[in-house]
């Protein structure tokens, strides 16, 4: 089979022995070819434009830039690349992180060559390779907040000014008073403890308030 048919992987791990290990495991399948295997982000990144990979197997814990930055500059770069994540810390927030940078599933260093493979295969049609309690993570961050200080109405105003809306806006679609309006929104930034709009958004966004 042709090198210019198969899927094109590259591998960012600075464990020479893991690297290697990997890039053996990888080319005995056929349908597989690893272009090349890099010891950093930075050397991975400069080359991505020769080397057109399809996957990308990362590294979390790199010296210089971490696979997490990695991931998310490759991605920009490159939008259809899949990106795996090779970790030691199977259920932490890093992983966690990576997957909000843009990976498509990841698997840990003690996988056997099966687990792998599989989780090459399972990217390739589209899965995401992730134990459940990651991937549980993964779904709560896409829920609000349960337990938010702001009433459901706070909630729907503060959301309104995310979107860049006036307060005059807001009160129109909200059918309440602009003086009503102002009234939420101050009440919003007391229970937030901020002093403006942009802290408000800022804090709220990252509470998953909206």
């Amino acid at each position: 089979m042709s090198n210019f048919f198969k899927t094109r992987i590259i591998i960012v791990e600075d464990n020479k022995a893991v690297r290697e290990g990997f890039a053996l495991i990888i080319d005995s399948i056929n349908k597989y070819f690893v272009v090349n295997t890099y010891e950093n982000c930075e050397d991975a990144i400069k080359n991505i434009n020769k080397d057109k990979p399809d996957i990308v197997l990362m590294d979390l814990e790199l010296p210089g830039m971490s696979g997490i930055e990695g991931i998310a500059k490759i991605k920009k770069l490159m939008p259809k690349v899949d990106c795996i994540v090779n970790t030691v810390y199977e259920n932490s927030d890093l992983v966690f992180q990576a997957l909000v940078a843009g990976a498509s599933g990841y698997i840990t260093k003690n996988s056997n060559h099966t687990e792998l493979l599989e989780a090459i295969d399972e990217v390739i049609d589209g899965g995401a390779p992730m134990s459940t309690k990651i991937a549980k993570m993964v779904v709560n961050s896409f829920q609000k907040n349960p337990n938010s200080p702001l009433s459901a109405r706070e909630t729907q105003v503060l959301e309104l000014l995310a979107k860049g809306k006036s307060y005059s806006l807001i009160a129109d679609d909200l059918f309440v008073t602009k003086e009503t309006a102002k009234s939420h929104i101050k009440n919003i930034y007391a229970k937030l403890q901020v002093n403006s709009k942009s802290e408000a958004i800022a804090k709220a966004t990252e509470e998953r308030l909206i």
